[in-house]
């Protein structure tokens, strides 16, 4: 399944609605550990039955604050969240983001 880029508030609100469950990478497009993280999110994404979404936090940075607020998650970078109808049930960060761990989670 390809990965989808989350840019405005409107494409994260459209895909809450959408989607009963999927995952978000926020994602820095300038470090190694983000780039490394996204690597893991992108094999996770061709074995996912999940929708996939990434927001790259220097173009989307008002939204990535944003969904910290809203849903009492500290902004982390990179960082993987797991949504369901609505809310946020799981999320980790960094060295912890892999194909693996993301397969047990959206199991």
């Amino acid at each position: 399944m390809s990965i989808q880029v989350l840019t405005n508030e409107k494409d994260f609100r459209d895909t809450l609605e959408k989607d009963a469950s999927f995952f978000l990478l926020k994602n820095s497009l300038t470090c190694p550990i983000s780039s490394a993280a996204h690597q893991e999110y992108e094999k996770f994404s061709e074995v996912s039955s999940l929708p996939c979404y990434v927001l790259h936090v220097q173009e989307a940075r008002d939204l990535s604050q944003s969904i910290a607020k809203e849903f009492s998650v500290r902004h982390e970078s990179p960082q993987a969240l797991l949504f369901q109808n609505g809310e946020v049930i799981w999320n980790d960060s960094h060295g912890s983001i892999t194909k693996q761990k993301l397969v047990q989670v959206g199991q």
